[in-house]
């Protein structure tokens, strides 16, 4: 009988907004060494809400990161998408077979994707060709990530085999209910929602003003077909997002305008 090799495991890069040492990502760390070799690159600290910013005019520092005495991943000093570009680019220097971004204390629903550094990391992965996902449980309360993580497990082995259609990524959202608790899973569409934003005015101890950004969050859309509709009915919510921000309705219209002529500039018109 001839020797069979075996099967080389998927590399699966890991990432996230929280920071390297948060627990949320420790736990997806655990269960995706369960199906794949894991390399994890991270903030060195929180960089929540940063959307997709990248660094441009400050040098980047990458360090080895340890937990609980052993080696755990790399820390950067810049954004989510610093991050997964470093990742690729450096550390890497390939492609892994697959990016997951998370997991997220709280949800990335609606409006919150254009802002989350979690949903960033997981674009960034896109834009590079790598089929990625962003996973957030949706509490900031003594969350338990454990059945967040195992979903994460079972979904991210279920992409490596299939794949995911080119530049889209998958954004997951996961009530945080114990296992038996959840209702199923929806694929969604993004809701919409707007931010009523506020600001409180404070004083430092030196009694100069500064302001605190506040305010509550206004749901639009109340279709069970959206993701922050499904995870408040206990669903997981898998939503397919892409980063082609053209609005394809209105480019018909718009066309029909004849922009182009109506302010065409003086030297040009006969």
């Amino acid at each position: 009988m001839k020797n069979q090799s075996k099967k080389k495991r998927p590399t699966i890069l890991v990432s996230n907004d929280d920071g390297i040492d948060a627990p949320g990502i420790y736990y997806l760390a655990q269960e995706l060494k369960k199906i794949g070799d894991v390399i994890v690159v991270a903030p060195d600290e929180q960089r929540s809400a940063v959307g997709h910013a990248i660094t441009m005019n400050y040098p980047l520092r990458l360090k080895k990161f340890c937990k609980n005495g052993k080696f755990f991943g790399y820390a950067v000093d810049g954004t989510p998408a610093d991050c997964v570009k470093l990742a690729v680019r450096k550390v890497l220097k390939i492609n892994p077979d697959l990016l997951v971004s998370g997991i997220n204390h709280g949800s990335n629903t609606a409006i919150n994707i254009i802002y989350s550094g979690t949903v960033s990391a997981a674009t960034e992965g896109t834009i590079l060709g790598i089929p990625s996902i962003a996973v957030s449980l949706t509490t900031y309360d003594k969350p338990d990530f454990r059945y967040a993580a195992k979903f994460s497990r079972q979904l991210a082995s279920y992409i490596l085999k299939r794949s995911i259609p080119k530049d889209m990524l998958l954004n997951v959202n996961i009530p945080h209910l114990k296992e038996k608790e959840i209702q199923g899973i929806r694929i969604t569409r993004q809701g919409k929602s707007r931010w009523d934003d506020t600001f409180d005015v404070r004083r430092d101890p030196n009694n100069k003003e500064y302001f605190w950004l506040t305010g509550k969050l206004d749901v639009v859309d109340s279709s069970e077909e959206t993701d922050l509709i499904s995870i408040f009915q206990k669903y997981v919510s898998i939503t397919p997002i892409h980063f082609d921000l053209t609005d394809y309705k209105a480019l018909a219209e718009i066309k029909t305008w004849k922009l182009e002529k109506a302010l065409q500039p003086k030297s040009r018109k006969k």
